[in-house]
């Protein structure tokens, strides 16, 4: 990208008045004074800076991430524990979790610097599905996962599973996917609880049509331009509010 182009977007000044600034040799690329028109950078890699002070672009970054165990979905943490931001490397842009997993809780979360598409997603009205694999303590009954699709009271409101699907069981264990819409705190974990069956293990498997194919823990990956706007028809859908 020709480097006024680059401060134009990132809103220092017009194209024009950019050039003028770079002719004027307040502009610098990694550490070197710039007065060259024309002069390209890779703004995922370069680091330009004005009057001494860093410009970052405002290009807009989407990024979906398989999370492993043990981090933390905030900014910063009082503990030091380490942060799901810490995962995503060489990204020049200030990105942030889009929802939370709870520490314990592995599976696909989306970092994104837009505010909008974040809160698009978490939005409960835009009835985005959150799909989770979990492994709960107890043999899993028929009765509780009707129950759980009917809907049940929580202490902040009433949640039901969209579906819930027994995979395996095990000895006083169950292995099963669910369904649903919302994602409140621990919503899955309290919803599980509730019916008798405490959560041992969880992993969010999907959302909308996203899915962790090819994606380790701690890998991540940026959303193809046809994923953000898949997620962004869903979101056009709006479904009938559920909980």
């Amino acid at each position: 990208m020709r480097l006024a182009k680059f401060l134009a977007e990132a809103g220092i000044a017009s194209r024009r008045k950019a050039e003028e600034l770079i002719s004027a040799g307040r502009i610098t690329v990694n550490g070197e004074k710039v007065t060259s028109q024309g002069f390209k950078i890779l703004p995922e890699q370069d680091r330009v800076f004005f009057d001494d002070k860093e410009v970052l672009s405002d290009k807009k970054v989407y990024f979906i991430l398989n999370k492993p165990k043990g981090y933390i979905c905030s900014l910063k943490d009082e503990f030091s524990r380490p942060l799901v931001i810490e995962l995503v490397k060489d990204c020049p842009e200030k990105i942030f979790p889009v929802g939370r997993l709870d520490l314990d809780t592995e599976g696909l979360l989306l970092l994104t610097n837009d505010g909008d598409f974040a809160q698009m997603i978490i939005h409960p009205r835009n009835g985005i599905v959150r799909k989770y694999e979990a492994l709960v303590a107890g043999q899993l009954t028929e009765g509780a996962m009707d129950e759980l699709e009917t809907g049940i009271e929580l202490e902040d409101g009433f949640a039901k599973a969209k579906a819930i699907k027994l995979i395996k069981q095990y000895k006083g264990k169950s292995r099963l996917i669910i369904e649903i819409h919302i994602g409140k705190k621990r919503i899955v974990r309290r919803m599980l609880k509730k019916v008798g069956f405490p959560v041992l293990t969880l992993k969010r498997i999907g959302l909308g049509k996203l899915t962790l194919a090819g994606l380790r823990p701690g890998e991540y990956r940026e959303l193809t331009p046809a994923e953000i706007e898949s997620l962004r028809i869903l979101a056009s859908l709006r479904p009938d509010k559920e909980s």
